[in-house]
Parts: C-alpha cells; structure tokens; sequence
C-alpha cells in the first residue's frame, strides 16, 4: 500500500505484519489469482466499471454497484439502519 494515496493501514504488530505480507504474496500468486490477472489486462479496466470472474466468465459491473454491495449497501451502511 505504499503508492497508494488512500493509507488504510491494520495496527498489526511487526510479527503479525510480517507474517499477513507472506499470506497475501502467497495467495497474489496462486494459479488462479495469476490467470485472473492476466485475463483483466486482456480485456482491459476502464474507469467507470469493475471486472468480476464468476462461473468461468467476466462480468463488467459498475463501480457504484460494485462498492454499494449491489444494493445491500456495506456493513457500516446496515449497521446504521437498524
């Protein structure tokens, strides 16, 4: 997360830190996760939409959709309506 401008960093001790960066390095090169990856530069992102594998096909849905929960909005959105 280092080029990202948004820092949304866990407080995770250095031990814990060291051991999550192993996980999600491990998990980024799976098989499937490299194959993902290089469909999505195939097919190319574009700005206004998100990619989605799901059932062996790529499916473009639209970001609001997307980081809205596809209409059942985010954990802290359903926690405030209740």
């Amino acid at each position: 997360m280092n080029g990202s401008p948004i820092k949304l960093k866990q407080k995770l001790s250095p031990k814990a830190a060291v051991a999550k960066k192993k996980r999600d390095v491990a998990m980024a090169k799976t098989a499937l996760r490299k194959a993902r990856k290089a469909e999505n530069q195939r097919i190319g992102q574009k700005s206004n939409s998100d990619l989605h594998h799901t059932s062996g096909k790529v499916i473009r849905t639209s970001i609001k959709n997307n980081r809205g929960n596809f209409g059942r909005g985010t954990k802290n959105e359903n926690n405030e309506k209740r």
